[in-house]
């Protein structure tokens, strides 16, 4: 079971959140958001920077397959940003960088040993995820996410690949840049 530290009024120097962002959406908003809240410092960590290193999990069947990570680390990283500065965020309240979720060993060299993870909790990869934190030990901040409301990217890159509506579901600034690469395939435009 993973310990929790206390989220609601605590205070931290630095907090990180981890995700694909495939793409970036509301709820990593607002996930971002509840951090800057809550942090002097926000470190917004890209999981599965490396195509050549993804892994499969029975906890996410789906994480490590191509169609589930139609864009790469830099589409993300300016996805995130142009998100969070069309949002009002201070450039110097957050650091996007890469993040191999499947390499513990190398953690420490992105976030400092003991950088505190604020994990929401929707299924069983967010506890796995929240776990491999916990076992590596930095300590985590859990948040239960609600599913009933949750935003899904699978919904967002389907709904994309149908030329559907899918701009509600995305933010300012992400919006229009993935709406620009929108006239060629995720993953070419880069």
């Amino acid at each position: 079971m993973v310990a929790t530290l206390p989220v609601g009024r605590s205070r931290y120097q630095v907090l990180a959140v981890t995700g694909r962002f495939q793409p970036f959406h509301n709820d990593h908003l607002g996930l971002v958001r509840y951090a800057l809240a809550r942090a002097e410092r926000v470190v917004i960590g890209i999981t599965n920077p490396d195509p050549a290193t993804r892994q499969a999990h029975p906890a996410s069947e789906h994480r490590h397959l191509p169609s589930a990570n139609p864009f790469s680390y830099t589409q993300r990283r300016e996805l995130i940003e142009v998100a969070l500065l069309a949002d009002g965020g201070e450039r110097n309240r957050f650091d996007i960088v890469p993040f191999p979720l499947e390499e513990p060993a190398q953690w420490p060299s992105i976030l400092p040993f003991g950088t505190p993870q604020l994990v929401r909790v929707f299924s069983d990869w967010e506890r796995e995820k929240a776990r491999r934190f916990e076992a590596a030990g930095y300590p985590v901040c859990v948040l239960q996410g609600n599913v009933a409301c949750r935003i899904s990217a699978s919904d967002i890159r389907a709904a994309m690949a149908k030329r559907e509506q899918w701009q509600h579901w995305v933010p300012p600034g992400a919006r229009e840049l993935l709406a620009s690469w929108e006239l060629c395939s995720p993953g070419a435009c880069e």
